[in-house]
């Protein structure tokens, strides 16, 4: 099985799927959105991604993650009742590792009902599947529910739709904005705002 990969990323495709070239060999892999900002190419470009494989009788797929946490957290996301791969990655797109044991750890249904595609039966079972499964770690500055997603239309948005194209994770980019605060989120241009996220995200 193949564990971990290291190579050049050469395409990227907005659902977070990548083609990693090692070696001069593609190989097609599918990761969650932001994954790739996460992920500090060596002084060759190269990245190094820790990998699932999961094969079925018809299905041989790769899913890559930026460290062994992440990875270990979509294995145990799996491994919970009528929970696939899909389901798995769309929670770590939405959620990082640390954030998804906090929200299980409180029984937080309603933050894990926000995510794309999971509905609340299947939200229930994550927290009752993965109680006390997740190490709970301190990789972000605010909870779960502390960011609440920006009024539509709103300058908050655009920057939180901004930062989500250029790989970051729905939550995280909302904590970004929300560090920058309303005041200045209101009045600064977007490509200033943009600068000013970036340096709360990198930390």
């Amino acid at each position: 099985m193949i564990a971990r990969l290291t190579g050049k990323i050469v395409e990227q495709e907005a659902d977070g799927g990548l083609v990693l070239d090692v070696g001069g060999v593609g190989y097609d892999v599918a990761a969650p959105l932001g994954a790739v900002g996460r992920l500090p190419p060596d002084a060759d470009g190269r990245v190094t991604l820790h990998v699932h494989t999961h094969v079925r009788e018809d299905t041989f797929a790769l899913y890559g993650f930026p460290t062994r946490g992440d990875r270990e957290t979509f294995r145990a996301l799996i491994a919970v009742s009528n929970v696939g791969p899909r389901i798995a990655l769309a929670v770590l797109s939405s959620l990082s590792a640390g954030d998804l044991a906090r929200a299980v750890a409180r029984a937080d249904v309603a933050a894990l009902v926000k995510i794309p595609g999971n509905g609340k039966r299947t939200a229930e079972r994550l927290v009752l599947e993965l109680k006390g499964k997740l190490e709970v770690t301190s990789d972000g500055p605010l909870p779960v529910a502390a960011a609440a997603a920006p009024p539509p239309g709103s300058q908050a948005e655009v920057l939180v739709s901004t930062l989500t194209r250029m790989g970051f994770r729905p939550a995280e980019a909302e904590r970004a904005v929300l560090a920058l605060g309303a005041v200045r989120v209101a009045d600064g241009t977007l490509s200033d705002l943009v600068r000013e996220a970036l340096v709360h995200l990198s930390r």
